[in-house]
Formats: C-alpha cells, structure tokens, sequence
C-alpha cells in the first residue's frame, strides 16, 4: 500500500466531482451486472481454533486490519462454489 501525504489527501478531498478523470475507467455495462449478486454478512460466527500455514496466515495478515474478515470471505466463496 502506498503511502500518501496529508497534504494530498487534502487536495484530493477538496477536487470537485466534475474535475475528476474517468477516462481510464470502463463503464460497467448490463454484462457486469448479470451475476451480481448481494452478499449480506452472516449473522452469527463461531470462534474456534484451526491450524493455519504459516505463510498463508503471514500474507492475510500482511494486508492489514479484518484479515480475519477475508479469510472468511475466501472460505464462503469456496463453498458458495461448491454448492453451484
């Protein structure tokens, strides 16, 4: 992650909508939307212990608060997967 000074976030904060550049963004057209799906956060979760590589456990951890919350999401989209 790079790292951006307070003085830049300040100036981009300040630029009005109309003076940002899109151009090197596509558009999301109707084939983007057609697995779109809403994903709603479950309810409950269950603490427990598991046994995790140490290396995978490094790269989640490597990118910062809720990688928890992303293990979670890879976990839930392998068996959403599964269950197609």
């Amino acid at each position: 992650m790079t790292n951006i000074s307070q003085a830049r976030l300040k100036e981009l904060a300040a630029r009005r909508d109309d003076q940002i550049d899109y151009s090197d963004i596509p558009e999301l057209g109707a084939d983007f939307w057609k697995n779109a799906r809403i994903v709603e956060p479950a309810t409950t979760k269950q603490q427990l212990t598991i046994r995790i590589d140490t290396d995978v456990l490094d790269w989640f951890r490597a990118r910062g608060k809720g990688y928890q919350s992303r293990m979670n999401a890879v976990l839930r989209a392998y068996v959403d997967a599964q269950d197609r």
